[in-house]
């Protein structure tokens, strides 16, 4: 299920610069007299000849909302790579392989999921767009060239909805299919389309590469990232059947027959989280009807005679441990495909579906149903895991490849939650980015995510607290989170003229906080939704004083990213700001000292009643040295020892543990992997949102191990910006050994530990232009390009 090379996105090869300076010959085409507001999917096709082989066919497309492309029959790519319709992405593809001497169809389904849309869907109306490079002595382009279009009125949308998943749902609608309605084969050149209809331009205005003079309604500009993988991953196991004898034969490409007037439930594990598009090939059955239902984990029956089903059940709680399935059912979103009685029949889902349990509950009428063929396709961005960690302890290894997977599936063509939400939050898009460069070297989703968070910033100069999205939610932390995403970029690469762009942005973002410091110094009057981490002590995720008074932690925050703005605006030559920015932190850290430093308990307290503190705050201290160097290990015990403060939750442990190796910590970070430990102990192949009785089973925020065992425990973090030069600083716990390799932009870094003691023995390759420190207990070796051993 590979997508073949010859469609690989070329992102213009110079072929882009005619569509983003100039009108667009093709123009935007929708149905002619159907809603192109409402639901709908929408079938177009073209026919054409081609007089001789070429090796070079290239083709630029997009749609709205999402669409898959056929060349003869045969899937090519789909998209468009999701953003907004002011930066509406198209696709660049060669399909000369894909075409013939002759005559040749290109076909698309175009898909607008209308008023059910997932809250990511940015859109404008139903349309697509398809042109061919310039070059070509052959128009094909939509709006000129004999286009044919018709509604494909099998679809209709199966509703979800938050309070049938008793849980907050924004991923969009399921599919319900009617076989009898299909056009089958319609993407095939044979296909009669006859009866077809000539499709309509949407708008008399031009299609338009974003900047051009002219506006539009969509302003086009090219994808910035890779196809999708895709691979198929074979279900290996059904562990329940009702109605039948077991038979998995079509789990392996082999018939099961399932008889007439027959009501059968087939409950498949596939052992693990995933995420993908299934792909159902069937024959006969007709009328009778297959539901499919997905879910991350199965939920334990109320009682024996009442299945779990819609209600106000807090259904985290009633998961158990994964791996066992007696006393309990399945419960999640779910497809219905109705068969027509024909053969070879065949069901792919219009959007992704994430599961590790898939229940098949199939009920036939007069006609046998035969399943002929069931698999998965996994679907995700194409991060390859460079980096590798051996510690030799089977427990560690489980927690590497765990959070692996979490980071996997939760990253497509932006990071997002997968089953419930498919949205793109700044929180979990900054952890994600750093464990993105770090295992696979890929900055490209990164920079494609700082991009689309300043592209939401509103006229207040905040950015929404999430984007892609068609509903404003902003977060004022974490748009001081982006700020400090720009920040990391700044760090890890060495790329200015992208940085650029992202001043005024981050000066908006410092602006809006710095009108809210009043006269204590202090931060008050903040807006909108303060979250900060999920611990249940911060009502609905804020600290206490962020809406009604002063918070600590929220002045903190704000003082973090005073410090890491200094440091971009200083590359910059912005002397002013970084003078600006640098007597604000001051200010600020010495009204939180003043106001809520508490001498008896020696923490920073949320608030100047000091009543309540937190972790999180007097973590915050120590990363903006708020307290003073000296004392800041001796606060760092604190903040683990003391269990009166409010708990970091499995988000904000990731800057616990940078708290951790900032104060030379950083040996106990094996020691606080309790909630990682705790979601395998439970069976879990991901980890969840939270750490105990997650809701989703797969965030991205929760997969730091993969940063902090190279981060932390390997010790390899930048020397100066650009990861110019290496620090490599090893906080081995109790390893006695520990490989690793580690993608630096310049070349691999590979390091070969064995410690005794406190003796510590390293074997480090480096590529040879860069330079570096290796640091261990006190002592320093400079580091050079090539092999070097060092003991000490």
């Amino acid at each position: 299920m590979s997508r073949p090379e010859s469609t690989v996105t070329v992102n213009g090869s110079g072929k882009d610069i005619n569509l983003l300076k100039h009108t667009w010959k093709a123009q935007w085409i929708t149905h002619p007299s159907a809603s192109t507001l409402d639901y709908g999917i929408f079938l177009f096709r073209h026919v054409f000849t081609l007089k001789e082989k070429i090796s070079e066919f290239i083709i630029f497309v997009s749609a709205d909302n999402r669409y898959r492309l056929f060349v003869n029959g045969e899937r090519v790519c789909y998209g468009p790579s999701i953003g907004d319709t002011a930066h509406q992405r198209y696709e660049t593809l060669n399909i000369a392989d894909q075409l013939n001497v002759g005559k040749n169809v290109i076909a698309a389904e175009v898909v607008n999921f209308g008023e059910y849309r997932s809250v990511s869907q940015v859109t404008y109306q139903t349309a697509f767009i398809l042109q061919a490079d310039r070059n070509l002595n052959l128009d094909i382009n939509t709006g000129s060239a004999d286009w044919k279009v018709i509604k494909n009125h099998a679809f209709s949308p199966v509703k979800i909805t938050s309070e049938m998943m008793n849980a907050y749902y924004a991923a969009g609608p399921r599919d319900h299919v009617d076989d009898s309605k299909y056009p089958w084969g319609w993407n095939q050149l044979q296909f009669n389309d006859n009866h077809w209809l000539n499709p309509k331009s949407t708008t008399t205005e031009f299609a338009v590469g974003r900047g051009f003079l002219y506006g539009g309604a969509w302003h086009l500009v090219p994808r910035t990232i890779p196809f999708m993988e895709e691979k198929v991953e074979r279900f290996p196991e059904i562990i329940r059947v009702n109605g039948i004898e077991k038979n998995d034969g079509f789990l392996n490409g082999k018939a099961t027959i399932i008889p007439e007037n027959s009501k059968v439930k087939i409950l498949i594990d596939q052992k693990y989280h995933t995420t993908g598009y299934p792909e159902l090939t069937y024959s006969h059955g007709k009328d009778s009807e297959l539901k499919i239902t997905y879910a991350e984990a199965l939920i334990k029956d109320v009682n024996p005679d009442k299945k779990v089903s819609d209600g106000n059940l807090n259904l985290v709680d009633l998961k158990g441990n994964r791996n066992e399935f007696e006393g309990k059912s399945i419960f999640g979103y779910y497809d219905i495909i109705c068969p027509d009685g024909g053969k070879n029949r065949f069901y792919k889902p219009l959007s992704r579906r994430t599961y590790r349990f898939v229940e098949l509950e199939i009920t036939t009428k007069e006609e046998a149903l035969i399943l002929e063929d069931y698999y998965g396709v996994y679907t995700g961005y194409p991060f390859e895991e460079k980096a590798k960690v051996e510690t030799g302890d089977l427990v560690l290894s489980k927690i590497w490849d765990a959070a692996w997977r979490t980071l996997r599936n939760s990253a497509d063509e932006m990071y997002y939650d997968s089953y419930y939400e498919n949205l793109q939050y700044i929180g979990d898009t900054k952890i994600a980015s750093l464990i993105s460069i770090y295992v696979s070297g890929d900055d490209r989703l990164m920079r494609k995510a700082i991009q689309q968070f300043d592209d939401s910033r509103t006229s207040e100069g905040l950015t929404q607290s999430r984007y892609p999205s068609n509903i404003i939610q902003i977060i004022p932390p974490f748009s001081l989170i982006w700020v400090d995403m720009i920040y990391d970029y700044f760090m890890y690469r060495n790329d200015p003229e992208f940085l650029r762009p992202f001043i005024p942005g981050i000066k908006s973002v410092i602006d809006w906080f710095a009108s809210r410091v009043d006269e204590t110094g202090m931060l008050t009057n903040l807006k909108w939704w303060n979250f900060t981490d999920w611990t249940i002590d911060f009502p609905s995720g804020i600290p206490q004083g962020a809406d009604d008074g002063y918070s600590a932690n929220i002045a903190l925050q704000f003082v973090k990213t005073l410090d890491h703005a200094q440091a971009v605006f200083r590359y910059f030559n912005l002397e002013h700001e970084v003078d600006s920015y640098q007597k604000l932190s001051k200010r600020i850290k010495k009204s939180v000292l003043e106001h809520c430093f508490d001498t008896k308990k020696g923490l920073i307290a949320e608030t100047p009643d000091k009543k309540e503190f937190s972790q999180h705050t007097n973590i915050l201290g120590i990363l903006t040295d708020t307290f003073k160097q000296d004392v800041q290990s001796d606060i760092m015990k604190k903040v683990l020892e003391d269990e009166t403060l409010f708990q970091a939750t499995i988000y904000f442990k990731f800057y616990l543990f940078r708290a951790l190796q900032k104060v030379g910590l950083g040996d106990l970070y094996f020691d606080l992997l309790g909630s990682w430990r705790g979601m395998i102990d439970d069976g879990m192949t991901t980890y969840g949102e939270t750490d105990i009785n997650p809701r989703s089973e797969c965030h991205a925020w929760s997969s730091s191990p993969n940063f902090d065992f190279l981060h932390t425990v390997a010790g390899i973090y930048p020397g100066e910006h650009s990861f110019k030069s290496v620090v490599i600083e090893p906080n081995l716990g109790q390893l006695k050994t520990l490989n690793v390799e580690f993608p630096h932009p310049q070349g691999m870094i590979t390091i070969r530990y064995s410690k005794n003691d406190n003796n510590i023995n390293a074997e480090i390759s480096m590529p040879e232009d860069l330079t570096g420190e290796f640091k261990w207990q006190g002592q320093s070796v400079s580091l050079v390009g090539g092999k070097q051993n060092i003991a000490l």
